[in-house]
């Protein structure tokens, strides 16, 4: 079971390296005598983890009052049993990044908070705002309220991590306070550790527990290599299995927050990938299944523009190799949007390279999001036109069009008759739906009687209402 850790004090550690090895990189040696096995990480420690943060997170919950409403019940009680609230707190951590006080940490984090306060190595608490967050990737951007200069984390390039670099974690595993913990790399380009679309994480036999969520990997150089994110955990502990995102993306995420980007935006493909099999992979030659599938291409989209086709295999960005879709998408992402990326690719005749164009997506289709009133069963629908930008943001196949559905209001009839945002709406009484303000000139119409097609997930539903 994955465990999204949230939030650790100075610990002093000792490396003891029982076997001299022989170096295994140019800039990277093991111990070489007793003297150097008996090296502290305390000076390391001591250097950088003032810029180490702990993010305490509160939210008012909504405790309904389960007779609310039920005539019989407000006829003998009426107000004395109202609805009750209550406050929820959250621990993690999180990272300076900036000495204005831009602090770097996780999205599940702060999620839903009403009020988030910053605590620094020294006791000291500073309340902060939210600058840009973001679920898909699991990130989120706070800026302290001060004027002060804080203590700063340098950022690594994280695509030189190697696997067995030592590293160091440090959070606040349980709200003990601040601890430094230690461990190697274990693997990397890691994926389906979380249920977001993010899926390329470096992964650590470092000690990771809930509430590290947010806090630094950080190499033998002081640097940040990553942001802790999940645990493997069945039952909620460190098991030796953790996960960071990279630093390259994460330079990519402050970059766009330091920006003022209200949002934060990936390159638009205008195509669908999938995972490599052993039969594709001997059929186009691969020596391994590695690489990502293209399986759909978006007529006239920075794919199909670039000369993309169903049944070629990504296998390289920029030169770095491509170990599945999810790959493919942070490579694509940490190249940076205006610019283009050149793309491996492997087909039946061989291997050719590729021009991509990383450009945002279009939003081709004014989204006029509207919110459906009136004594009809789709009351408390928020609609919108679908377009490349808004099908990315929704995080739903680019190719998608007509209207979809972006909230829908709780306790509303929609809502009772279990409409869900994302859902897109097909056809109303076998009237295709093109646009929102089409479909509020059918709801207009009140025939009495509704038979609707959505798609949901890929799968087409059909409903009657009256």
């Amino acid at each position: 079971m994955l465990t999204m850790p949230k939030c650790v004090t100075t610990g002093f550690l000792a490396l003891a390296l029982l076997m001299p090895v022989a170096a295994v990189a140019q800039d990277k040696v093991v111990p070489q005598s007793r003297q150097e096995m008996q090296l502290s990480f305390s000076p390391l420690v001591k250097q950088t983890a003032g810029a180490v943060v702990n993010v305490y997170a509160e939210r008012v919950v909504q405790r309904l009052n389960p007779f609310a409403g039920d005539p019989f019940f407000e006829q003998f009680f009426g107000q004395r049993m109202p609805n009750r609230s209550e406050k929820q707190s959250s621990l993690g951590s999180g990272v300076i990044l900036a000495a204005d006080g831009l602090v770097v940490t996780n999205n599940h984090v702060i999620e839903g908070a009403d009020d988030i306060k910053i605590a620094l190595a020294d006791g000291r608490e500073f309340p902060c705002d939210v600058v840009l967050k973001d679920e898909s990737v699991d990130l989120a951007v706070l800026r302290i309220k001060s004027k002060e200069h804080f203590p700063v984390l340098p950022v690594a390039d994280s695509d030189r991590v190697e696997v067995g670099d030592l590293v160091l974690a440090i959070g606040n595993p349980f709200g003990v306070g601040q601890t430094v913990t230690s461990g190697i790399v274990s693997a990397l380009a890691r994926n389906q550790i979380t249920t977001g679309d993010f899926g390329f994480f470096i992964q650590t036999d470092a000690s990771i527990n809930p509430g590290n969520s947010g806090g630094a990997l950080m190499n033998m150089n002081g640097e940040l290599i990553g942001i802790n994110t999940a645990i493997f955990s069945r039952g909620g502990g460190s098991n030796g299995i953790g996960f960071a995102i990279p630093a390259n993306l994460v330079k990519v995420f402050l970059a766009a927050a330091s920006e003022g980007k209200k949002s934060f935006e990936r390159p638009f493909v205008g195509a669908s990938f999938d995972a490599v099999n052993s039969d594709v992979a001997e059929a186009l030659g691969l020596k391994t299944a590695r690489g990502a599938l293209v399986t759909r291409v978006v007529e006239g989209g920075p794919a199909d523009k670039a000369g993309l086709k169903p049944g070629e295999v990504v296998i390289a960005v920029n030169g770095i190799a491509v170990e599945h879709p999810d790959a493919l998408g942070y490579r694509l992402t940490t190249a940076g949007l205006g610019k283009q990326a050149t793309l491996t690719v492997q087909t039946a005749d061989g291997q050719r390279q590729v021009n991509l164009a990383l450009n945002t997506a279009p939003e081709t289709t004014p989204r006029d999001e509207r919110l459906v009133e009136g004594r009809n069963p789709f009351a408390g629908l928020r609609v919108a036109n679908l377009s490349p930008k808004l099908a990315t943001e929704l995080h739903i196949p680019a190719e998608k069009s007509g209207v979809v559905v972006t909230d829908v209001t709780r306790n509303s009839p929609a809502a009772r008759l279990g409409f869900q945002p994302k859902d897109i709406l097909i056809s109303l009484n076998g009237t295709v739906v093109t646009s929102t303000k089409g479909m509020e000139a059918m709801l207009n119409d009140d025939p009495g009687f509704w038979r609707v097609e959505i798609e949901r997930d890929g799968q087409r539903i059909r409903q009657f209402f009256r």
